[in-house]
């Protein structure tokens, strides 16, 4: 193994190896475009009061916290939160909004360039990694399968599974203990500087942030990831 790796590394799934906001924006774009003449709104207003709606909605941890189990739910509640704003309230037409979206959402989705590959050379590399993703069990392990992850892990902890999600430090000690590491020699890889870079941190943990907005840390932000990447890719030099 080289020096510059760890014993292990574990990554999160949503924003680091899947462009998950990224496919979502394109999909949201394409939705408000097909359904404008619907809701009697120009499409491009349409498209940027639902992505003011969705930061809204995201932005409250209580919201976030039961969206993620229900993203169905959630993505109607965008929807309806931007019709409303747009004076086009319409309950019919959020649900359609939200099931035209949802069957075309994990298609749209694919790993960023070069994911799978550096993951793929770390295992070879001799490195164990483990995946940690917040959301619901059944989405996040549609995901998992979708993409082939399952043979790249050692350990996969999945929210909705496991019955606990990122920040809280029973899922960190648990991949821990299955990976059979200890915090020092273990890396934590991910795009949420609180979640994925200070919880592991506090444990022990490096955290690496995955910057793939290329936007640099907040001015306002008090953590201090070890490493700052764009891509995973990185990690292996790619």
């Amino acid at each position: 193994m080289p020096d510059t790796y760890p014993h292990a590394i574990i990554f999160d799934l949503d924003d680091t190896i899947l462009d998950t906001t990224l496919s979502a924006d394109r999909l949201w774009s394409r939705a408000a475009e097909y359904f404008a003449d619907r809701a009697g709104v120009d499409a491009s207003v349409f498209d940027e009061q639902m992505k003011v709606s969705r930061v809204w909605f995201w932005s409250d941890p209580d919201r976030n916290r039961a969206g993620r189990m229900d993203l169905y739910k959630a993505r109607a509640g965008c929807v309806e939160h931007a019709l409303k704003v747009l004076g086009a309230s319409d309950n019919e037409l959020a649900t359609a909004i939200a099931d035209w979206f949802t069957e075309r959402r994990i298609p749209e989705m694919k790993p960023f360039d070069g994911a799978i590959e550096a993951l793929q050379s770390l295992k070879q590399a001799g490195v164990l990694l483990g995946l940690i993703s917040n959301g619901k069990g059944e989405t996040q392990r549609d995901k998992v399968i979708r993409f082939g992850l399952e043979p790249l892990f050692n350990c996969i902890i999945l929210e909705g599974e496991f019955g606990a999600g990122k920040p809280d430090r029973r899922v960190f000690d648990h991949a821990l203990s299955e990976l059979q590491v200890q915090p020092e020699n273990t890396w934590m890889v991910g795009d949420n500087l609180h979640w994925e870079v200070a919880a592991p941190q506090a444990l022990g943990m490096k955290g690496v942030w995955v910057d793939w907005r290329n936007t640099g840390l907040p001015a306002d932000t008090d953590v201090q990831p070890d490493r700052i990447i764009q891509s995973i890719a990185e990690l292996v030099g790619k």
